[in-house]
């Protein structure tokens, strides 16, 4: 079967000024077959002429008070002017005319193969650091803080590894990626910090580019999916510390400076939330029905919709109901601002570890799974994506079951 060509013909063309004795200059071309409707497309050139000469013998548009002719135009259609430099706003035009029409004439020549493989081509020279600026826009614009933060810290790390802001897409293969992977290890923090990032860090970042990576090859801006050919950072297994029973009762006497640090400090313990989804919850969130009392919320880091139970203990915590549309723990500081005082309260009860805010969401985990909490029920509570991310928690709890083994110690002689 002949294929099909749309023998589309570019004119240069000429169109009165109506505010000066002057023509402007433009090609006209036509037809012009786009998503399959035929139009007429015309490119106005910048330039304008006050001298053509008119062919008397060729008329143009007739109204009962005017009569108008058409350019008068040279063996090789080239308007004709007076002017010297009109004649050459004229060439030019002609020659900005063979241009366009070679393009046209080549892409009617064009199988869909050829077609799509100019395509590509055009794909491969577009720049990598851009387009991962640009996802990060657009696919992270509802996702939490942290997310759209650890994105942009990528963006940022990939100009330094590159010493610039340029990689093309025809310049990213396995090797580049593996030698992004140990920059990684060895890159600096972001901010006012100093020093490298940690592993664990670099794991996360690593696997946020293979995941830009990934969608160039989904957008067809790279023919092979190199994401799937390089392995990413091993994490190191990190110590999630937590709080005993005993110290959780503790800090419950213990007097805070702060006391909305303390009570919602007290109700992570004893819901597993984070402080960025404390710090939002609002009345309206906590739903009561009698004795049972759940919250319905979204979580800020995963989005995840959650509807979990809540102990009378951490009901109590909230203080008394207000507005629906007001924050349960109003004037809870951010994370950055409530070091000082937690330390000072964690220091008053007599606890000498380094405990951060987080720690209470590691106690809630840990003490949930010593208690006999099935990881499953715990995982979901915390609203973990994956189990394996709770699996930690149970290593923790493994590790003082082994410690049992040696609690109890016998005076035995073997030879009786």
């Amino acid at each position: 079967m002949r294929k099909s060509i749309a023998n589309t013909k570019v004119s240069v063309k000429l169109r009165k000024s109506e505010y000066a004795n002057e023509w402007y200059l433009y090609l006209e071309c036509y037809p012009v077959i786009e998503n399959g409707k035929t139009n007429r497309v015309r490119e106005y050139l910048n330039r304008t002429i006050t001298t053509p000469i008119w062919d008397k013998t060729r008329t143009a548009r007739t109204t009962a008070d005017n009569k108008t002719y058409k350019p008068k135009r040279d063996i090789n259609g080239i308007i004709q002017c007076k002017s010297e430099s009109d004649q050459e706003a004229c060439i030019y035009a002609d020659g900005v005319r063979k241009i366009r029409q070679k393009e046209y004439n080549n892409a009617g020549l064009y199988t869909n193969t050829e077609a799509e493989q100019n395509e590509q081509n055009q794909r491969l020279q577009c720049n990598f650091i851009e387009y991962f600026k640009k996802i990060t826009a657009e696919r992270h614009r509802n996702s939490s803080q942290s997310i759209i933060v650890n994105w942009n810290r990528v963006y940022e790390l990939l100009k330094l590894f590159i010493n610039g802001d340029t990689i093309t897409f025809a310049q990213i293969n396995v090797k580049l990626a593996e030698d992004f992977r140990r920059y990684l290890l060895t890159a600096p923090c972001g901010g006012n910090k100093r020093g490298t990032i940690s592993q664990n860090t670099a794991a996360n970042y690593f696997s946020i580019f293979k995941a830009g990576l990934k969608q160039a090859f989904i957008d067809d801006y790279l023919t092979i999916d190199i994401s799937a050919k390089i392995k990413g950072i091993q994490e190191r297994e990190s110590r999630r510390e937590h709080l005993t029973a005993e110290e959780l009762n503790t800090l419950a006497v213990t007097p805070c400076d702060r006391p909305i640090l303390k009570r919602a400090a007290l109700f992570s313990a004893l819901t597993g939330l984070r402080h960025c989804d404390i710090q939002k919850l609002k009345w309206k969130e906590i739903q009561k029905d009698g004795d049972q009392i759940r919250l319905n919320f979204t979580q800020q880091k995963t989005k995840g919709v959650e509807y979990m139970p809540i102990s009378q203990q951490a009901y109590q915590l909230c203080g008394e109901p207000r507005n629906p549309d007001q924050l349960v723990f109003e004037d809870l500081p951010d994370k950055s601002w409530i070091s000082g005082p937690l330390k000072r309260w964690i220091k008053s009860a007599g606890i000498t570890r380094n405990i951060t805010f987080h720690c209470f969401r590691h106690t809630y985990a840990t003490l949930q799974l010593a208690g006999g909490t099935d990881i499953y029920t715990v995982s979901k509570m915390l609203g973990h994506t994956n189990v394996k991310t709770t699996q930690i928690y149970a290593k923790v709890v493994d590790e003082k079951k082994q410690k049992t083994t040696s609690t109890i110690k016998l005076n035995i002689n073997p030879e009786k």
